[in-house]
């Protein structure tokens, strides 16, 4: 299977890949969530080539994961900001850091805290079951095939 066909694969894992399946795309993502806007900021802050920069946002914009927004008029300068759609990606940041910060902290802690802004406290990210609460784990989950699945299946005479 080529990358370009990845995401039309009956798999959600592969679908969001086709869209954010590399690193500059996450790390611009991980600066929308921390307030930076502007091309030049994006560039300044990752070090990535000018080039590789305008792809990967024209890909967000593309997505509808990140709408551009004019700041100065008779310049025509841009502003990056997150959709609704980009919104919903902050649960994997979140998962992706503490995946991180558990793994790989070199033994100096988290580099970076959340605070709750309701509560006021730090808080760890943790995945839990939406209909009793409970924390998730790997082996606490069974993952179970749905129509879509077969459907695709038969559609692309898989079956």
């Amino acid at each position: 299977m080529k990358w370009e066909e990845i995401g039309k694969q009956p798999c959600s894992i592969a679908r969001t890949l086709s869209v954010l399946g590399d690193r500059w795309t996450m790390l611009i993502l991980r600066n929308s969530f921390m307030g930076i806007r502007r091309f030049d900021d994006f560039q300044e802050n990752l070090g990535v080539t000018r080039h590789v920069l305008s792809e990967r946002l024209k890909r967000l914009v593309e997505q509808e994961i990140l709408v551009k927004v004019s700041y100065i008029d008779r310049q025509e300068r841009f502003e990056y900001r997150l959709t609704e759609k980009g919104l919903d990606l902050y649960p994997i940041l979140l998962t992706m850091t503490t995946w991180a910060d558990k793994w790989m902290d070199e033994g100096l802690g988290a580099p970076v805290v959340y605070e709750h802004k309701s509560c006021g406290h730090q808080f760890t990210p943790t995945l839990v079951c939406s209909e009793c609460k409970e924390v998730i784990s790997a082996r606490q989950v069974k993952p179970m095939m749905t129509n879509a699945f077969y459907q695709y299946l038969e559609k692309n005479k898989l079956a």
